[in-house]
């Protein structure tokens, strides 16, 4: 997946080298290859995150379904 993200960059950095002011070289880079980029790895990242917090919560011994309820009345 990293991969993706670096030739991505490589793409938006020559993008940015072909504009013709610095204000519309910053604007390509940061519309064209940082905002896309990061929704991209925010999504992509979700299962691991997901997995991540399961494997928290069964090292520490409270179901999905409980951890909602932590702090609540019981």
């Amino acid at each position: 997946m990293y991969i993706v993200a670096i030739a991505w960059l490589y793409v938006a950095l020559l993008a940015t080298a072909a504009e013709t002011t610095i204000v519309g070289g910053v604007l390509t880079f940061f519309f064209y290859g940082l905002a896309p980029l990061s929704l991209f790895l925010w999504l992509f990242g979700t299962p691991a995150r997901r997995r991540r917090s399961a494997e928290r919560a069964l090292r520490e011994g409270v179901s999905e379904d409980d951890r909602g309820n932590a702090g609540g009345d019981q």
